[in-house]
């Protein structure tokens, strides 16, 4: 859940004149398993992937699905391995869902072979597997949560050069936050790549836009910190939305335009809809006492109460060695 400098994170914008976002990993999952597959003599193929779809094929080649079978490349597997994937939420809704994908699976993949990654490293690795190998137009603060859980402030030198600093708050005051914050689902998919290439060919024009939203992770950094009133989070994610907005057309549309306006009347003192842009989850800062008239106004939709600071990715389960006691088992972040 990206609050504030969602954008500055591409490095189109932020070689140039740095970037950094303030966020949160949340309580929503990826389950990737990775298992090897004894196929000689005993099956008709040798790579099985399940995700939305089942796949059987004898060769790597043959495989449709791209970030899996390039991603058994790059580690390594061309034959005798077995995936399966599960998430809790749907891809394409602004959660960063293809980037927790593709962190589990590489982390899943490595341990299959021997090689234990995580933190930063697995987050520049995932970085770097969707911008370069598969070509995408994708941002770095993705992967970073999804690698390393919390809630951060994340600044963006280059690919390779990422720094993570959680926010010193205390538990009554992450709990005050969580309380007012209410997501819902427009009902609107998309690919989030189309939406950031449209974006990103007004990069230069809207580089004064970009520094401001920078400027807001600074401020909201120090609303949270502070012991002030978090109502000031809630009108500064409303200016937040209007500079997202204004980066290009097709950040909004009008059935999210009439969603904010909506819950805007019913009680809601700002928000923003999550991700590139387009459609997907929007998010809600609601004082608790105008939360059920917000609930109300907007009862067509989907709500999802958040929880923040939720752990990175890590392996849960090794063979037949646990990493942790029964009752301990975490879930793979995303």
């Amino acid at each position: 859940m990206s609050f504030f400098g969602g954008g500055t994170d591409y490095p189109s914008h932020f070689l140039a004149n740095g970037g950094a976002v303030l966020g949160s990993a949340i309580d929503q999952y990826a389950f990737m398993t990775a298992s090897r597959l004894k196929s000689e003599g005993l099956l008709d193929y040798s790579i099985r992937c399940s995700y939305r779809e089942i796949e059987h094929v004898k060769t790597l080649d043959e495989l449709k699905h791209v970030p899996l079978r390039e991603a058994l490349r790059y580690c390594g597997f061309d034959r005798d391995v077995e995936l399966h994937h599960i998430a809790d939420l749907p891809a394409k809704t602004g959660l960063g869902s293809s980037s927790s994908f593709v962190v589990s699976l590489l982390q899943a993949l490595h341990k299959l072979a021997g090689r234990d990654v995580g933190g930063l490293e697995l987050a520049y690795q995932a970085i770097n597997f969707e911008r370069n190998i598969l070509g995408e137009s994708v941002g770095c603060q993705d992967q970073t949560f999804a690698a390393l859980g919390g809630f951060n402030v994340i600044e963006f030198r280059r690919e390779d050069d990422i720094s993570v600093t959680p926010l010193p708050v205390t538990p009554a005051r992450m709990a005050e936050l969580e309380g007012q914050l209410m997501m819902f689902y427009s009902g609107v998919t998309r690919k989030a790549e189309d939406v950031v290439r449209t974006q990103l060919t007004r990069v230069d024009d809207n580089k004064e836009r970009y520094l401001r939203m920078r400027r807001q992770v600074d401020k909201a950094y120090d609303i949270l910190t502070g012991g002030g009133s978090l109502a000031a989070f809630g009108a500064l994610l409303d200016e937040a939305w209007t500079e997202k907005k204004a980066l290009h057309s097709v950040i909004s549309v009008p059935a999210i335009d009439d969603m904010y306006e909506r819950a805007k009347a019913a009680g809601a003192i700002g928000g923003k809809l999550l991700g590139a842009g387009g459609g997907g989850f929007l998010m809600l800062f609601v004082p608790p006492e105008r939360q059920a008239e917000v609930e109300a106004a907007l009862r067509d939709h989907r709500l999802v109460r958040p929880q923040l600071a939720a752990p990175g990715s890590s392996v849960i389960f090794d063979g037949m060695k646990l990493r942790a006691p029964v009752a301990e088992l975490r879930k793979v972040a995303g």
